[in-house]
This record gives structure tokens, C-alpha cells and sequence, in this order.
């Protein structure tokens, strides 16, 4: 009779630590979404921004690329986040190259992209970096590079949304409502 009134009491206590044990041991929101490694960039206009924390807004929109290709996924979203008339949302484009590790190479890289983005609007807004491609997707918690990523970002580098791909409506509404949201 005493096995029996032990065995419920026991049970629930397994059933609690195991609990608490999974609470600390589980992933943290950064983990799962993931966060952008902190790094000093030049934009196209010549200027140095410290990446996350010198962004313009606590929460800002990153249009992130991968390759050449993935231009018209980010284009779909400037036009159908009307990024380019709407002041409400801080964003930037942030290709991410592979870092040929040699200044001269790089500048040619920037040369290119100068090129392709001729007005000083664009140029601003242009965040190259030069990493270890896989590395940064790793970190920043996105599946593949096979699609430009919409990622929204606050000072610390935490991814607090992100999509993929070509514009979706559904998709964009989560990011507005992230985007404009008080706290993290």
C-alpha cells in the first residue's frame, strides 16, 4: 500500500524536473531565430556603419542577398513593401559576399555594385559585406542562400523576423507588425 501512494508523488517529480530541466536546457529565441555577427561595414556612399548597433532604427528591415541573381527577389520586396516611398520603415540592402581576402579584389567587387547603384539614395542604402557567406547564414539563423533573405534586425543583431524569397503579402504583414512593435 505504501508503493502505491509513493508511485503518483514520484511520478509527478520526474515529471517537474524533466520540465525544468528542458526549460534550461532548450534553445533561446536568439538561437532559434538567430542574430547577425557584429561588424564595421562601409555603405556605397563611402560611409562606415557599425552593424547592429549603429543601424538608423532599433528595428530595421535587411534585404539580404547572397548572389547576383537574387536582385529580382529583393526588388519584388522594395516594390511591394513600397520601401521606396515609405519613410515608417528603416531598411538596407546587405549583400553578402564571400570575402575574396584581398583589398584590391574587393574593391572591384564595390566598383561593380557602384555601377549598378549610380544615385546617392541607393548608395546609402547599400551595406556590403565581406564574410564567410556560410558562416553568416549559420548565424543568423536562415535555411539556405538558394533565396535572398527579408530579415527584420534590431541593435543587437537579433533576427526578430525574416522571410524568404520573392514577396508575399502574408509574409510581408508579419514583418510590418514585427517592424513596428515597441519592445523585443
Amino acid at each position: 500500500m505504501k508503493r502505491t501512494m509513493w508511485t503518483p508523488t514520484l511520478a509527478w517529480l520526474a515529471a517537474a524536473s524533466a520540465a525544468l530541466v528542458l526549460a534550461v536546457a532548450g534553445p533561446s529565441e536568439t538561437i532559434v531565430m538567430g542574430q547577425v555577427p557584429s561588424f564595421t561595414a562601409k555603405r556605397l556612399d563611402q560611409t562606415r556603419v557599425v552593424v547592429p548597433s549603429g543601424l538608423s532604427a532599433d528595428r530595421t528591415l535587411a534585404l539580404v542577398a547572397y548572389t547576383r541573381n537574387q536582385r529580382e527577389e529583393i526588388n519584388s520586396w522594395i516594390k511591394g513593401l513600397q520601401l521606396d516611398s515609405n519613410s515608417s520603415i528603416a531598411w538596407i540592402r546587405m549583400p553578402v559576399i564571400n570575402d575574396p581576402g584581398d583589398e584590391t579584389k574587393r574593391a572591384a567587387i564595390e566598383n561593380t555594385l557602384l555601377e549598378r547603384h549610380p544615385t546617392p539614395r541607393d548608395r546609402s542604402r547599400l551595406v556590403p559585406v565581406f564574410t564567410n557567406r556560410e558562416a553568416f547564414i549559420r548565424a543568423a539563423g536562415i535555411s539556405s542562400s538558394d533565396h535572398a533573405s527579408v530579415l527584420v534586425l534590431n541593435r543587437e543583431g537579433k533576427v526578430l523576423a525574416r522571410a524568404e524569397g520573392h514577396y508575399d503579402e502574408a509574409k510581408a504583414q508579419a514583418l510590418r507588425e514585427t517592424l513596428l512593435a515597441r519592445n523585443d
